[in-house]
């Protein structure tokens, strides 16, 4: 090779434990660049990689391969963004491929097994294609889809990718992978003068005094007239906004010909018209709490805002927003779940328009392309999960982290196993940008910084406009049995609660986390009962449906008529889900309109959000649900919500069982009397002397955390260590066990008593895969960490090449939550 032969160091979406080098065809040099995408083979297979790396006349003991083509203009990813990948790929213990994988959108990972389809409704011959493409659109239109092996044939050339981008860019085809999420362009209905009237006023003045008997089409032709000066084109939802008019009078004014309709297909990223509202008023505690925030954002980079259930964060949000946007920057707003948070969105888009846009997986992979690209430069403020973090923003100076507490910031599966809150501090530290944790219940390891004086901390004690805190009492359930004081799994004192609620015309919530009808049916004449045939786990009747069914696998069977073993009919349904509950409460209140929330009945994000909008007009009375019901709903007429059994998450084997208990019923009480009247929360527990409940009637999240964390601080928990969990699955259960068994000994030689394990978790078996555990605890020492992680990533490596144990799989969970 020539000194002057070009290399590029490419990333792909793969588990690679390192880059690939490639060197790039002469007349593709001046096209290379970092961040861009370019095609390569890798084991006889297509990929499209990211350059990160340039270098000229490398001596390699090895013979590279040619790139095969370049397929972006413009880089897709910037030398920040690839930093952070670079960091957490370190922290998390995993590759950047893996990063990769998980960062980018579908769109932009296409492989040669991708399949490209025709969009519905194109006329390949209106559109402005060239040879090649028309080719390849003509190709897929006759056999429905098509490889980009196959794509590769047709053309009878190597590198094909730039005519598949341009097809998509174009929006003529789109990989099969994005049709999954029936993905169908948006498109409006607009309306236009004929073009005789815009073209003569004359005439436009004679077809108003021939419409001036209809004060209706008088008002929608001046209301176009007004927009029209706004705008080259009009909705006709803002006709009917400004002028109050009917389809009857547009379709009217269609028919005399004055207006001409038409669809129109739109960005995602636009809504529309969006009628931008004025911000709320803050109250004078919020507006002390806002000048503290600024204050702490002087000398520290991380701001924990504490705020009491409906006291307004969001407002306090909406202000700081606002400077940021005035002074040039983008921001970034965190959310846990982002379908059940449509009314903070909804509120957000109202003061800032079509400046805000929404990310978050739900979306189809078109839209989420479209958001990648326009987070460069476009989209001042994306409201998203925690994959929003991966955007290439160019002037990030603000992320807000809602609900920073959350659970479901932390990434389970597939690596990185990263947390959304951890890995924005991190990017901010690097971006210049600041960071404000929001959360009435903040994590420990949040909460432990503020106290360490790294964070700062503002606290927002009251509710907005001063209204109550929900007044919240314990229903001792041993008591209610003894005294028969119970209709099955309603203590009376709820239910007559829940009756004069629904007599003075106000709503409910029931919440209980678990779904399905009963966790468990069983024989008591034999002992029978359910079991998953894949997991170590009872199966759940899900009795609409007469179905068992395994909420850990999938694996479901028809509910038996009578006991399989002994042919016993009366077969024992033990425990209560969601859909018993509302059972029952049909039954105990047949007039009142009552729906459930669970993944059952609320799979995707608009059965979500009709559920949650239905509730909010008050088109039902009480709504059960489990915990997607806890998280950043507010409903103006909520005044009462039960939690059916208290107890359930208190004494889960996990040590943030009771941080976790304490958050979620303080969350689903501050559902109640959020405005207006003070709301009521009732919770019937068999331990009513439990301290983390008494904690949670009190509203004493201090006294809590100061309990709680001296046990941590004993136990060598976090905040004061650093875990890491360690998963070994295998089909045999010899095989894994001997596995965890070597490695535990391993890894004991060098770091000792640090390591707990193996053990079986609670649940042995889940897929057919058999478990065990390896916890280690760490000194919060970045040298002692570091070495751990290499320690325990090398015994990964050495099990994947050791004969016996390479179908083990191994997980490596740093930070479990």
């Amino acid at each position: 090779m020539s000194s002057q032969t070009l290399y590029i160091d490419v990333i792909l979406p793969l588990a690679l434990p390192k880059q690939y080098t490639y060197t790039v065809p002469t007349e593709l040099a001046s096209e290379v660049g970092f961040g861009k995408r370019v095609e390569v083979s890798l084991k006889s297979k297509r990929y499209s990689g990211l350059v990160v790396n340039q270098r000229r006349g490398l001596q390699l003991g090895y013979k590279t391969k040619d790139i095969l083509g370049v397929i972006d203009e413009l880089p897709i990813i910037s030398d920040i963004q690839f930093r952070l990948w670079k960091w957490i790929a370190d922290y998390y213990c995993c590759t950047v491929g893996e990063v990769m994988l998980v960062a980018l959108p579908s769109g932009l990972k296409l492989t040669s097994e991708t399949k490209l389809v025709l969009k519905k409704g194109v006329d390949v011959y209106e559109k402005d294609l060239n040879d090649d493409e028309f080719l390849v659109s003509e190709a897929i239109d006759i056999q429905n889809e098509l490889t980009i092996e196959q794509i590769r044939g047709i053309l009878g050339k190597k590198t094909v990718y730039p005519v598949i981008k341009s097809l998509m860019e174009k929006g003529v085809a789109f990989i099969k992978e994005e049709l999954q999420h029936k993905y169908k362009p948006k498109t409006i209905k607009v309306l236009n003068l004929s073009p005789q009237l815009e073209k003569d006023e004359a005439l436009l003045s004679e077809t108003f005094d021939q419409i001036q008997r209809s004060d209706h089409q008088t008002k929608a032709l001046l209301a176009y007239i007004q927009l029209r000066r706004q705008s080259k084109w009009v909705p006709q939802t803002a006709i009917y906004h400004l002028s109050g008019v009917t389809s009857a009078v547009i379709n009217a004014l269609i028919k005399k010909e004055i207006f001409i309709q038409e669809e129109r297909e739109i960005s995602r990223l636009d809504s529309g018209l969006v009628e931008v509202e004025d911000k709320h008023q803050l109250t004078s505690l919020q507006e002390n709490a806002l000048q503290l925030i600024r204050s702490e954002f002087v000398e520290k980079d991380v701001v924990l805002l504490h705020g009491v259930t409906g006291s307004g964060k969001t407002n306090i949000y909406i202000e700081l927003i606002e400077k940021e946007l005035e002074a040039g920057g983008q921001v970034l707003f965190l959310l846990p779940e982002i379908a059940l948070t449509a009314q903070i969105v909804a509120r957000i888009k109202k003061v800032f328009g079509d400046d805000v846009g929404l990310y978050h997986s739900k979306m189809s992979d078109n839209e989420r392309v479209e958001l990648w690209k326009a987070s460069m430069y476009q989209k001042k403020v994306i409201v998203s999960a925690r994959s929003g973090i991966f955007l290439p923003f160019q002037h990030l100076s603000l992320i807000i982290v809602d609900e920073e507490h959350d659970p479901s910031y932390k990434q389970n599966d597939p690596a990185p196993r990263y947390h959304g809150r951890d890995v924005a501090i991190y990017h901010a530290s690097t971006t210049g940008a600041k960071v404000l944790l929001g959360s009435a219940t903040p994590s420990f390891e949040s909460y432990s910084n503020c106290k360490m004086e790294k964070y700062g901390l503002v606290k927002l004690s009251d509710r907005y406009n001063k209204v109550e805190m929900p007044e919240l009492e314990l229903v001792d359930l041993k008591y209610m049995y003894k005294t028969n004081r119970m209709k099955g799994i309603f203590s009376l004192h709820l239910l007559e609660q829940i009756e004069a609620t629904l007599a003075r015309k106000e709503q409910v919530l029931i919440f209980q986390n678990r779904r399905g009808y009963a966790p468990t049916v069983n024989c008591d004449l034999c002992g029978w009962t359910t079991e998953c045939v894949n997991c170590d786990v009872t199966l759940t009747l899900h009795k609409y449906l007469e179905e068992l069914r395994c909420h850990y696998c999938g694996y479901k069977i028809k509910m038996p008529p009578s006991c399989p073993a002994c042919g016993n009919p009366n077969l024992n349904k033990k425990g209560h889900g969601t859909e018993k509950i509302e059972l029952e409460l049909k039954e105990l209140l047949p007039e009142a309109g009552i729906k459930r929330m669970d993944y059952d009945t609320a799979k995707t994000r608009r059965q979500q959000e009709h559920l949650i909008s239905d509730f909010e007009e008050r088109k039902f009375d009480i709504l059960i649900g489990t915990q997607m019901i806890t998280k950043g709903l507010d409903f103006e007429n909520l005044k009462l919500v039960g939690v059916v059994n208290a107890d359930a998450s208190i004494h889960f084997p996990d040590f943030r069982a009771h941080e976790r208990a304490y958050q979620m019923l303080t969350q689903v009480s501050g559902r109640a009397g959020r405005k207006g009247s003070q709301g009521k929360v009732i919770l019937q527990t068999f331990m009513p002397e439990h301290q983390v409940l008494r904690d949670v009637v009190m509203d004493n999240y201090d006294s809590f955390y100061a309990r709680e964390i001296q046990e941590r601080d004993k136990y060598l928990y976090p905040p004061f260590y650093r875990t890491i969990n360690i998963t070994l699955r295998h089909k045999k259960f010899n095989i894994v066990e001997e596995a965890s068994r070597i490695m535990a000994a391993n890894l004991t030689k060098h770091i000792g008593s640090r390591l707990m394990g193996p053990a079986q978790p609670s649940v042995a078996r889940v897929r057919g895969m058999y478990i065990m555990h390896i916890f280690i605890k760490m000194e919060k020492n970045p040298k002692v960490i570091r070495w751990i992680k290499d320690l325990v990533l090398a015994e990964k490596n050495l099990f994947q090449e050791t004969r016996g144990f390479q179908s083990v799989r191994i997980k490596i969970d740093v930070d479990p939550y």
